[in-house]
């Protein structure tokens, strides 16, 4: 029985990864016939520039805000407006790397440099490296940098073998997700420079430069608007809400769903990006907090589909599903995350049990 809250059309019987059937690599062709048919997967250009402008517009304003009231305590409450526009830009920079945005290869990757490197410090060749792989194998055990081993495990053999500080991590990790996400705004910086490495030649050098000249231009910015307590504490906030905000954003999509075991049957494209992905519903706000990534589903299964178009596909990615027999899961958000830690609960019983 599917938990309280969530959508799921429709189960087969006694299995969750339902095997696909001979004719498996043609079920996405009809699909994909009918979403190009409709014009999803077309660009629009004019909604990312006013997307861009007011992104751009908004973080000036902020700036401004500094500016006037860096002497006063009260320029705390700016921290959560910088954390919440820092996400934007980074979901900004998300499409850019999908190339939804243009497409023109070279104008997709300034616009990634501007709102990564440049903007949030985060290095735009580092996360679409990564995240392209999380793409092409979306829960897969041994292929997606997403659930591979590191601070959290996500399968029971990643937990059996974790011993000592991180044996006990992996034992309360569910209860330590959400505050270790408040690291993560300062972890990606940290992943950009240690990336550098993997770059060579003029890339290296441009991506280098703008992600020293995102930490000189913070740091100038916050000591020359402010005391340097006031900025010590307006750091430390801005950078744990932009990672609580980023982790709320990504958190919901994949954990506790299917995971491809790596030696089994091989899943056609659309069983593979339906069966380990999960959409949040909602309002406009949910579309708006979560950058258009509530739509996991849709946005998997066209990955450079402009990110207004994505809920107008989900009516017919949803009725595809039906025709075939896939299961297609949607939720509420505070459902979303309470399966993704109820999974992360579970990996980590066994060494709760060994206590």
């Amino acid at each position: 029985m599917s938990p309280v809250g969530e959508t799921t059309l429709p189960h087969p019987e006694n299995t969750t990864t339902p095997h696909p059937p001979p004719d498996a690599g043609s079920e996405f062709a009809p699909l994909l016939r009918e979403v190009r048919g409709q014009g999803l997967l077309d660009r629009r250009r004019g909604w990312y520039a006013r997307t861009i402008v007011i992104n751009a517009l908004a973080l000036a304003a902020v700036v401004t805000g500094m500016a006037l009231i860096g002497g006063s305590w009260w320029v705390l409450a700016l921290a959560p407006v910088l954390a919440v526009l820092c996400a934007r830009t980074a979901f900004i920079g998300h499409d850019a790397g999908h190339a939804q945005i243009s497409g023109n290869r070279a104008t997709n990757r300034r616009i990634g440099l501007i709102h990564g490197n440049l903007l949030l410090g985060m290095s735009s060749a580092w996360w679409n490296d990564k995240h392209n792989r999380h793409h092409a194998n979306p829960n897969h055990r041994d292929k997606d940098p997403d659930v591979a081993a590191d601070v959290l495990v996500f399968t029971s053999e990643q937990a059996a073998v974790r011993t000592g500080f991180r044996g006990r991590l992996t034992r309360h990790q569910a209860w330590l997700f959400f505050p270790l996400t408040l690291l993560e705004g300062l972890a990606l910086k940290l992943y950009g420079f240690q990336y550098l490495r993997r770059q060579t030649g003029r890339e290296r050098l441009v991506a280098g430069a703008l992600l020293v000249a995102h930490v000189a231009g913070y740091v100038t910015l916050l000591l020359a608007t402010m005391p340097l307590t006031h900025a010590l504490v307006f750091a430390a906030l801005h950078q744990a809400l932009f990672g609580l905000h980023l982790g709320m954003a990504f958190a919901p999509n994949h954990k506790g769903m299917d995971m491809p075991d790596p030696d089994g049957e091989k899943w056609g494209h659309l069983r593979r990006q339906v069966l380990t992905s999960r959409n949040v519903k909602g309002s406009f706000l949910t579309d708006w907090f979560l950058g258009g990534l509530n739509y996991q589903i849709e946005h998997h299964l066209f990955p450079s589909m402009p990110r207004p178009h994505l809920r107008l596909a989900r009516s017919m990615v949803r009725a595809r599903c039906r025709d075939l027999g896939i299961p297609y899961t949607e939720t509420g958000l505070v459902d979303s995350y309470r399966q993704a830690l109820r999974h992360m609960h579970e990996v980590g019983e066994p060494l709760r049990a060994d206590i």
